[in-house]
């Protein structure tokens, strides 16, 4: 399938497209609340050790508890504890290389991909999610001269297709998450990709740190927020929580990831655009320890609080 117009810049927004149904948190409820979740680091034996673990830090929401290829009665119990306990179950990783050019890692990818979101779908979490990959013959999510073809923009959209096609699933999404060299890099190629791809289960895994890619994004970061949830609200199924900062002493814009609280994303614009919308979790990772996850919890709840947020 190759697009027309490839480069054309997308303008009609969100309010164009098909989009699943979606309400603003808060309508009629009182406070707005945002749901937080983190990974777990104590092992837990069934549905209600795992909902003691998630009481105890303070999570309303988690990644998915099970693998593909759990027993279908284990992961109702999962399901039925989560809902019970009024826990959101965040996401699937699929993390994998399906537009890798090495042809059997490609093929592996998207099989991993189409059983996570059977497992999605099977435990009703908010989504499967994946990058959509990268050329690079080294890195499986690494950057490449060629990440941001026509050519490799065409196999992301026959690809993820094939995985929701296969699946078919009913309640949970097939989503991308951002990555700064590849698609999709910014709102307008999710919007692109979104209007290509034309499944109403594709959805959005937003990581505003990923969409940071210069100094000008750095220093306006809470205005580029405002935008990716005005423009990309109603297909937002999860987001991810981290924070990043600009080296000073270089020549070069150095962006680093660092734990919330340490950097200069916008956590107040964040958490405010996050609340207007129910159920969408925001996940915290890429930490070492659960000290570090409990620190990047307090600096998220401190900033709610001073806004009125709940958790």
């Amino acid at each position: 399938m190759k697009r027309r117009n490839f480069i054309r810049t997308v303008v009609a927004g969100a309010a164009a497209l098909q989009v699943a149904p979606f309400t603003l948190s808060g309508q009629g409820r009182g406070a707005a609340s945002v749901r937080l979740g983190g990974p777990l680091f104590d092992s837990y034996e069934g549905p209600d050790e795992w909902i003691v673990l998630l009481k105890k830090a303070g999570y309303r929401a988690a990644y998915c508890p099970v693998k593909p290829g759990t027993n279908e009665s284990l992961i109702r119990a999962y399901e039925a504890a989560a809902r019970k306990h009024d826990v959101v179950i965040s996401e699937v990783g699929a993390w994998s290389n399906p537009i890798s050019l090495d042809q059997s890692e490609a093929d592996q990818a998207i099989e991993k991909c189409v059983k996570g979101l059977q497992l999605a779908d099977q435990i009703g979490a908010r989504c499967c999610v994946n990058v959509s990959g990268s050329r690079n013959p080294d890195y499986w999510a690494g950057p490449h001269k060629d990440n941001f073809t026509e050519e490799v923009f065409d196999q992301v959209v026959e690809t993820t297709r094939k995985i929701i096609d296969e699946v078919k699933p009913t309640r949970s999404f097939f989503a991308l998450e951002a990555m700064p060299w590849a698609f999709p890099d910014s709102t307008d190629t999710y919007l692109q990709l979104i209007d290509a791809i034309e499944r109403p289960q594709f959805g959005v895994h937003l990581d505003p740190v990923n969409m940071i890619t210069s100094p000008r994004d750095y220093f306006n970061n809470g205005k580029l927020i405002k935008d990716m949830f005005a423009r990309l609200g109603p297909n937002i199924k999860s987001c991810h929580a981290k924070d990043i900062t600009l080296r000073e002493d270089n020549y070069i814009p150095q962006l680093d990831e660092v734990r919330a609280g340490l950097g200069k994303l916008d956590y107040a614009v964040y958490l405010k655009e996050l609340a207007k919308f129910d159920n969408v979790p925001l996940m915290m990772e890429h930490l070492q320890s659960a000290e570090e996850y409990e620190l990047a919890a307090d600096h998220i709840r401190s900033v709610g609080s001073a806004n009125q947020i709940t958790f």
